[in-house]
């Protein structure tokens, strides 16, 4: 079985290679460039391609890849908001995702960006670098006996939930499905009584109709005076102007964003002067009680190894014409 992996980065390669000696019989051959339709014309002669939450695996490109009769489409991922899933269905091609990596890698990072923001941690950082010693403008408030909002409880919100409990935070939460294995601290309520009595409210839920811009300024004004807001989960959960007018309100005492709305794969690492000008993400850094980090909550060993073991056996599991609970349908 021959696999075209798009975007690959070396990290991405030492993983799958490492891993790769499990599954005799597949074979990988590793490109920098991201799936997009301009890019699909390369699946040309390979079973499988491999793509990750910022491909574009849209209408356009599955025609293309369906073209070249490639039968499987790997998300190296747990999201697929970017898959035009009808047009799969109709060309009958299988899109399998990564469901569960590594739940406490995106949940410790959570809590970083929380502890971050709340206690200046970047700007005590820089101050000291400038000789600067003083304690302006970096008091923060104990997390203890506060009150952590959770929104979304599936594996990574269940994980946060878990390091909240840890700091001696009460923990309440929102989710359309309640998870059993939480009832012993956990306390469901309504995303109004949720947003009014969080000290630190954390998303952990997936980009649908229904969550797309759920953090919006009417939310955002429901929310106590000095709460922090931690997004790990998907840019467009939050819309970015509404949370700078929030911001500007003086409404957050922290923010911490592992994602943003303008997110691709190379918004940072391109860097160019343009981008950075007209880039709402660009103004967000602007303000000091802003933590931004470049999508690295998923980034440790332990879960680029799951990411890889999964992926792989996802397509073990097509190649023997296996149902799989990670199937997307």
């Amino acid at each position: 079985m021959k696999i075209l992996f798009y975007d690959t980065k070396n990290y991405d390669k030492r993983s799958f290679d490492a891993t790769l000696q499990k599954f005799p019989g597949i074979e990988i051959e590793y490109i920098k460039s991201d799936l997009d339709p301009r890019t699909a014309t390369m699946a040309e002669g390979f079973d499988a391609v491999c793509a990750f939450v910022s491909s574009n695996v849209g209408a356009e490109t599955l025609t293309i890849l369906h073209e070249k009769k490639v039968g499987l489409v790997l998300m190296r991922c747990a999201g697929f908001n970017n898959v035009a899933l009808e047009k799969a269905k109709e060309y009958g091609i299988r899109i399998m995702r990564v469901p569960g990596y590594s739940p406490e890698a995106v949940a410790e990072h959570a809590m970083a960006l929380a502890l971050a923001s709340n206690r200046r941690l970047y700007k005590a950082y820089n101050k000291v670098r400038e000789n600067d010693f003083s304690l302006s403008g970096l008091m923060g408030f104990n997390f203890y006996q506060k009150t952590a909002g959770i929104i979304g409880t599936g594996k990574i919100g269940a994980a946060m939930c878990r390091i909240c409990r840890g700091f001696g935070m009460r923990v309440i939460a929102y989710d359309v499905y309640q998870n059993e294995s939480l009832r012993d601290f956990v306390e469901y309520v309504s995303l109004e009584e949720l947003l009014a009595q969080s000290d630190v409210i954390s998303l952990h839920c997936p980009l649908m109709d229904s969550t797309y811009h759920m953090i919006n300024i009417d939310t955002i004004k429901q929310m106590k005076d000095g709460v922090i807001l931690v997004n790990t989960s998907r840019g467009a959960l939050v819309k970015t102007a509404d949370l700078i007018e929030g911001i500007r309100m003086h409404k957050f005492a922290g923010v911490g964003l592992d994602v943003y709305e303008e997110e691709t794969n190379n918004v940072f690492e391109d860097r160019s002067d343009e981008i950075l000008e007209h880039s709402t993400t660009a103004r967000l850094l602007s303000f000091p009680n802003v933590m931004i980090t470049s999508h690295q909550g998923f980034f440790t060993r332990e879960a680029l190894e799951a990411i890889a073991e999964t992926s792989l056996q996802n397509a073990m599991d097509y190649q023997a014409g296996k149902e799989s609970p990670n199937d997307v349908k």
